[in-house]
């Protein structure tokens, strides 16, 4: 069995929208993650950001991610309302923001027995279906079209993962999940160019208690 191409699937379906504009849930782990991803998909979908990221265990940290989820919504629509006419911002949608609920207790339970698990192994896995499974949750309760995430823009994070999830969770929800791998066509380059540009905090470590320590560790 070949591997499957999740940009190129993704480009396919674009192609095939026509003029029509779905709405879009996209859950955010961070601002710089949500940066090239919101770049792209924001001209074809109506895109709601979801930031529910339980597995961030300090309020502190929590909370500065966040805020810069929320600051670089706010100043990415200005500079696409401000943008002239032939810009490359022309023809963005305007994005929205739902910030989720804050239980770290949730993802403490969900990789209970696999805490001292390398980084990128099972722990990560049942994070991303924690997360993916809130957003497939909000996005049927509030009628979107598709839901996705920006996980997959990272190199650390495995797509096929990602993607398998989210259709195994399109199929209990009901709800289309946004084929997809946001590291391609350099995806995460431009993620980088961008955080850059907007002066993004970027954190050094996914998000967990775990990752960080290995980020210290190393």
């Amino acid at each position: 069995m070949s591997k499957r191409n999740f940009q190129k699937e993704l480009e396919h379906l674009i192609e095939g929208m026509g003029d029509r504009v779905p709405s879009l849930l996209l859950h955010s782990c961070c601002a710089p993650c949500s940066s090239y991803t919101l770049e792209y998909l924001s001209r074809h979908f109506n895109v709601t950001v979801l930031y529910f990221n339980p597995n961030i265990m300090r309020m502190q940290e929590y909370g500065l991610r966040l805020s810069e989820q929320e600051r670089f919504i706010n100043e990415f629509n200005e500079k696409c309302d401000a943008a002239p006419v032939g810009e490359e911002r022309e023809g963005h949608n305007p994005v929205c923001l739902i910030a989720g609920r804050y239980e770290p207790k949730d993802f403490v339970d969900a990789v209970k027995g696999y805490e001292k698990g390398p980084e990128g192994g099972e722990r990560c896995r049942l994070c991303y279906r924690l997360r993916l499974e809130e957003t497939a949750r909000i996005a049927k309760e509030k009628g979107f079209d598709y839901f996705c995430t920006t996980l997959s823009i990272s190199p650390l994070k495995r797509a096929d993962w990602i993607n398998e999830i989210g259709e195994s969770l399109s199929e209990t929800y009901g709800v289309k999940w946004l084929v997809s791998d946001f590291k391609k066509r350099e995806g995460y380059k431009r993620s980088i160019e961008l955080s850059a540009e907007y002066g993004l905090y970027r954190q050094n470590f996914c998000g967990c208690e775990y990752s960080r320590r290995e980020a210290v560790e190393n």
